[in-house]
């Protein structure tokens, strides 16, 4: 399976008691089914992973993949900073019936590239399921550097990278990188036409949350070479990109979700509904970002 395309990191609904909203779910799939998505993925730092119970994680992956059906994929988010426990977190994604695992690099911990490589390649090892690698420096304290990500593209169960730094000479290093084996994914919004545009195979996206179908299509202009419609659209997020970041994600993106009635703007502590002051402005941006259509 190549990926490739409109990817969403999903974000994880809570009902108002803090406990998995399930129907919210199971509709949220269906939007993003009907939208046109690629893929979701589930229980990323976008789905609050981190403020999950392991049961949690598990009655969510399989909440998803009954909710799919086979008529998307679904890539489990795999993120610790422990090897042994992104490589349970593999088998258990495995069991619930995904197709991938999200493999972020360890945060807090800090590793050398060394300690990357040993620890990607132990996760791929131990995986039932194929590995996409996940660089995300402003969030785990780390940088998995191209050269590293060199010696990773050869393991048979490596099947991709989530790049999320927005330097174009980054995302050329990794282009040079791609080849049917291994799938290079934009993880910035911002910037992720222009990496498509050079080469990339998609995005992994946060805004995909807000306007699945418009952000199916921006991906899917820019995959055929529709330079000049893919970028009067991507013109029109530009607004609501710096939105999704003006308070710690997932904040933003359930709050604008959950204006459109798809499931409530609960989120686990320590994460907090968006500050009033700044709805309005969020609000704007999405409005500039559906005149886009």
């Amino acid at each position: 399976m190549r990926w490739s395309g409109s990817i969403c990191a999903l974000i994880t609904p809570f009902d108002e008691g803090l406990s998995l909203d399930f129907p919210a779910l199971s509709g949220l799939v269906e939007w993003h089914v009907a939208s046109g998505t690629s893929a979701l993925v589930i229980a990323g730092s976008t789905g609050e992973a981190a403020l999950l119970e392991d049961a949690e994680y598990q009655q969510l992956l399989e909440a998803a993949v009954r909710a799919a059906a086979g008529r998307l994929p679904i890539i489990a988010g795999i993120g610790s900073p422990s090897t042994a426990k992104s490589s349970r977190f593999a088998a258990a994604a495995a069991a619930a019936g995904a197709q991938a695992v999200l493999a972020v690099t360890p945060y807090y911990v800090r590793p050398t590239q060394s300690g990357l490589l040993a620890h990607f390649r132990a996760v791929a090892d131990a995986s039932p399921l194929p590995v996409i690698l996940y660089n995300v420096p402003g969030r785990t304290g780390c940088d998995l550097l191209p050269a590293t990500v060199a010696q990773l593209t050869s393991h048979p169960n490596i099947a991709g990278i989530k790049e999320a730094r927005a330097e174009p000479e980054r995302m050329q290093e990794l282009l040079a990188l791609q080849s049917d084996t291994f799938d290079v994914l934009s993880g910035d919004d911002g910037t992720g036409l222009r990496a498509m545009l050079a080469g990339a195979r998609g995005v992994i996206s946060v805004a995909a949350n807000v306007v699945p179908e418009l952000f199916a299509r921006l991906c899917a202009l820019a995959l055929a070479g529709e330079r000049e419609e893919a970028a009067r659209i991507d013109a029109g997020f530009a607004a609501l990109n710096d939105a999704l970041g003006v308070e710690s994600n997932p904040i933003p993106a359930k709050f604008l979700v959950a204006g459109q009635g798809r499931c409530r703007n609960v989120l686990r502590l320590p994460l907090q509904p968006l500050s009033p002051a700044l709805a309005p402005m969020v609000l704007d941006a999405l409005a500039q970002a559906t005149r886009a259509r």
